[in-house]
């Protein structure tokens, strides 16, 4: 198929395997340029590349040589061949926990792990879709980087543009967690917040690219969302290298716009391949909050529509109304044979707890939304606990203290006396 010349592209760029811009309805191609939308049919566009081939031996050695971060997988992405050089927070290869209590407290026999992406730069799998947008900001000489943000996004973008010397705004719905609130702003970036929702604050983004306002502004989710999005496959890379190269049976993801899930199935199946892993049948479970359910709800009614709602959950990293890529969700949830499912905002909270409780992980409400869900699913017989499982945990419970802060405090307080100890009941 012909790959279109657009007139706005000011010449050519060099983003590694990368080659052009294919629409996920059409498949209508367009250079490389920072464009989302397919101009023929306003699909959505994302990254085609020429990944290499021949030996998947040499290939998997040469990923397992690589830095201990996302760069090890530049090969695979839409990045240069010297990413690694250029200053960047180089975000990635997070640990994958083996969660043998946790398995227990839920009857899960298979082997279930997390994989806790808190331990990234600032803390959220956000880290890893930024940096590939600031290596495509860098490719088409923007100065200013920007982002609409449901919290950790606004955090991950002000942190890489200080790192890489560039100016970043960004904007936020007005009443966010104050925790992801103090941590966008104290990069010193310029942070925006828009009375309203995500979906009113991702409109006005919208609209300010088409300004003159917006002249050398890189939105790192909108006009830079096909490279952005592409970091999300780095997590897929990883759980496979994890588990010796090898895919896990399941997979519970977080909903917010979706497009994480997308990007995970996309990577599964690029490893796959590549023959770097053994093709076998995989299933992909969403999960979402129950104030914020628009493609569960979908899921269940066996729509392919997803209707758009006014989120209302103390999830609000999940908070997104109308996600751009929930049919696609769909189509992936059914295809591997999974499911959509949504937990209540108290049963979040118990889930963060349960998660800390028997692992150590202290989760924000996304992952309290994943293991809630996880939970759920194999309550109703929807996933296998026989099966091996993999739970994502996207952002540190640091950020949402307030979901949690209301049932949690200290067992005692007591005065500095061991007879007032043993009456408090806690010597054991």
């Amino acid at each position: 198929m012909a790959v279109h010349t657009l007139a706005s592209t000011t010449g050519s760029v060099s983003l590694g395997p990368a080659t052009a811009l294919s629409c996920r309805e059409c498949g209508e191609r367009f250079d490389l340029a920072p464009i989302f939308a397919c101009q023929s049919c306003f699909g959505p566009l994302e990254a085609a590349y020429d990944l290499p081939t021949g030996d998947p031996e040499a290939l998997r050695a040469r990923i397992e040589a690589g830095p201990n971060n996302i760069w090890r997988y530049a090969p695979l992405l839409p990045v240069p061949e010297d990413v690694a050089t250029k200053p960047n927070l180089n975000p990635g290869f997070t640990k994958l926990v083996k969660a043998d209590n946790l398995a227990r407290e839920l009857g899960v026999t298979g082997g279930l792990h997390v994989k806790d992406d808190s331990g990234n730069p600032t803390h959220s799998f956000k880290d890893r879709v930024v940096a590939i947008a600031l290596e495509a900001a860098r490719a088409f000489g923007f100065t200013t980087l920007s982002c609409s943000s449901t919290g950790n996004l606004a955090g991950a973008v002000g942190a890489a543009a200080a790192r890489a010397g560039l100016r970043s705004c960004v904007f936020i719905p007005h009443d966010l967690e104050a925790g992801k609130v103090v941590m966008a702003a104290v990069y010193g970036g310029e942070l925006v917040g828009i009375e309203g929702t995500y979906d009113d604050v991702n409109r006005f983004c919208s609209e300010l690219i088409g300004d003159p306002l917006g002249e050398g502004w890189g939105f790192v989710n909108v006009n830079l969302r096909p490279y952005y999005a592409e970091g999300s496959k780095t997590l897929a890379y990883e759980i496979c290298e994890q588990l010796g190269w090898r895919l896990p049976d399941n997979l519970v993801i977080p909903i917010a716009s979706g497009s994480q899930l997308t990007k995970i199935d996309k990577g599964l199946k690029e490893l796959v391949g590549l023959g770097l892993v053994e093709d076998r049948p995989y299933k992909i479970f969403g999960a979402q909050a129950e104030g914020c359910s628009p493609v569960s709800r979908a899921f269940k009614d066996g729509h392919d529509v997803v209707r758009p709602v006014k989120p209302s959950t103390i999830a609000k990293s999940l908070a997104i109304g109308n996600p751009a890529d929930g049919p696609y969700v769909l189509d992936i949830c059914r295809r591997t044979g999974g499911a959509v499912e949504d937990v209540s905002d108290e049963q979040v909270v118990d889930a963060i707890k349960l998660l800390a409780r028997t692992e150590g992980i202290f989760a924000e409400t996304a992952g309290g939304v994943t293991v809630g869900v996880l939970r759920k699913l194999i309550e109703t017989g929807q996933l296998d606990p026989a099966a091996e499982t993999v739970v994502l945990n996207t952002g540190d419970g640091l950020k949402t203290l307030d979901a949690v802060a209301p049932t949690t405090g200290p067992t005692a307080t007591i005065r500095p006396s061991l007879d007032a100890f043993r009456q408090a009941g806690l010597a054991g």
